[in-house]
């Protein structure tokens, strides 16, 4: 392979020659890789082809079934993956110093947030920023942490707090958890149930990734509940969960904003409210730390603040780390 040093300049290799790089080092196929980024199967590999040629480095290890990534490769696709991920910063700054509010704006929501928040999100950007090219993401917490980490996308829209470095939240609400019971249950219709109870309740929670499951935990931890005692763990999804619960199984923990959409039709459940303080999860948007589009997602977070305060929740100021009166 030639030196990647001719005529006493080092050669540098082109953003297509990473990208396509990149491309292959996610997909490990050249077809798949080429789809993804528009490209001819012929000519991604010719621009990674010229990339190994550039860094004077083998990349690949190519056979006639599959291709993976040698030694140098791993090395090289991290550091191709942040230097594409500056230049897609230092782009979007150029476009937010334009025309903020304009362009793309990638938002990943995880699934317990999606479907009750969405409306008002999308009416706010329907009305108030209509030259905002809105992507919504329904992904899992850590797979949205890791997509706003390699810049796949822009903007989350979660619970927290999240613990993670160069990660920036901003807190928009917070809301309590509700008890969801099969009709007849003897604590539905209660105003004043102590967290104590959650000790010998049969639990339904969701699936192992979602992080409504790990919050019922803690609050199950912090009433009591014995690591011993069993919690059943059969539903993908809040809907499903809602309709084993109506069908005897057990009894479970529903958000606010989730409870009209997921109780409202079924006539076999019943519901029950904590005694105060009750148990709790924060909804705020997170972002890199540093963005380019810092002011625009804050000023975004204040509007998204107002536009929500027709839910049954308590709004949270932007510095603050206290709630604000219900809505």
């Amino acid at each position: 392979m030639a030196s990647p040093v001719s005529g006493g300049r080092a050669r540098q290799p082109s953003l297509a020659q990473l990208r396509a790089f990149v491309a292959v080092a996610e997909h490990l196929h050249f077809r798949e890789a080429a789809a993804e980024i528009g490209m001819s199967q012929p000519a991604l590999s010719g621009a990674v082809s010229a990339l190994e040629e550039t860094l004077g480095v083998q990349l690949l290890e190519r056979t006639t079934r599959k291709v993976l990534l040698s030694t140098a490769g791993e090395r090289v696709a991290a550091r191709a993956r942040a230097v594409l991920a500056a230049v897609g910063d230092l782009l979007e700054e150029a476009e937010a110093a334009r025309a903020p509010f304009t362009g793309a704006l990638r938002l990943g929501v995880i699934p317990t947030v999606a479907p009750y928040l969405l409306p008002t999100v999308l009416r706010l950007v329907h009305d108030t920023y209509p030259d905002l090219d809105l992507q919504v993401h329904e992904e899992q917490t850590a797979s949205l942490l890791d997509g706003l980490g390699n810049g796949r996308l822009d903007l989350l829209l979660l619970a927290v707090p999240l613990g993670v470095p160069q990660i920036t939240e901003l807190p928009l609400f917070d809301e309590d958890f509700v008890l969801v019971a099969p009709k007849e249950h003897w604590l539905g219709g209660r105003g004043d149930i102590p967290r104590e109870a959650l000790k010998e309740l049969d639990l339904l929670l969701l699936d192992e990734g979602h992080c409504l499951r790990d919050q019922a935990l803690d609050i199950c931890r912090e009433a009591g509940r014995e690591e011993g005692v069993p919690v059943t763990t059969s539903a993908a999804g809040l809907s499903t969960l809602v309709q084993l619960v109506a069908g005897g199984l057990g009894v479970t923990l529903l958000p606010r904003t989730a409870l009209r959409v997921e109780t409202a039709r079924n006539d076999e459940l019943t519901t029950g409210y904590f005694a105060d303080p009750a148990p709790a999860r924060r909804i705020a948007l997170a972002m890199r730390s540093g963005a380019a589009r810092q002011r625009e997602f804050e000023e975004f977070a204040a509007a998204l603040r107002v536009a929500m305060r027709g839910l049954p929740v308590r709004m949270v100021e932007a510095g603050t780390g206290d709630g604000g009166a219900a809505s």
